[in-house]
């Protein structure tokens, strides 16, 4: 876990902001494990979920790749972390769920097998937590697939951001099997 890190001001991490999306999926972490608002778990690669629904009006099912984790020294600092494809299957995002309190300004932080990726605004926040979302541009999208672990950096305080890792393992399967 990466601790006391310092904020970059580097890269965006191909962050584009309005993109419609037909249903939002909304994970949270829990003691229980994986829940979700809609959908059904179809399958498992690695740590992601693969998650199925149709949500209302839709013509046909969505699904999205989930990973929800939670800080080893901090339980009230959990994410969750969706990849999914727009419902007009022009491209596929990259949404994370973090707790409210989080920094805003600061942004998200990634770093991806110990490099640096960039960070990416959040969007939103809901009563469930603040949102961040990107595109999924080729690039990124090959260091998820070839990478062994991301890290994503949550700031509380403009100087320090906490990480929290996510396995990799099981991605490229997983986001070949998106629809």
């Amino acid at each position: 876990m990466i601790r006391n890190h310092t904020r970059h001001t580097g890269n965006r991490f191909g962050f584009i902001a309005g993109i419609a999306v037909t249903a939002i999926w909304l994970a949270h972490a829990g003691s229980s494990g994986l829940a979700f608002a809609q959908g059904a778990m179809k399958s498992r690669y690695g740590e992601w979920a693969l998650v199925c629904d149709t949500p209302p009006g839709a013509s046909s099912e969505q699904c999205a790749l989930v990973q929800n984790v939670v800080a080893e020294d901090r339980q009230e600092m959990g994410l969750s972390v969706v990849v999914l494809r727009t419902a007009d299957r022009k491209a596929e995002l990259l949404r994370v769920l973090a707790p409210l309190g989080v920094l805003l300004p600061n942004g998200l932080g990634l770093y991806i097998d110990n490099k640096e990726i960039g960070n990416a605004f959040f969007t939103r926040c809901f009563n469930d937590g603040c949102y961040a979302e990107v595109v999924l541009e080729d690039k990124l999208l090959n260091a998820f697939k070839s990478g062994s672990t991301a890290t994503f950096i949550v700031f509380q305080t403009p100087e320090e951001g906490t990480g929290i890792p996510i396995d990799l393992t099981g991605f490229a399967a997983g986001f070949a099997a998106l629809p």
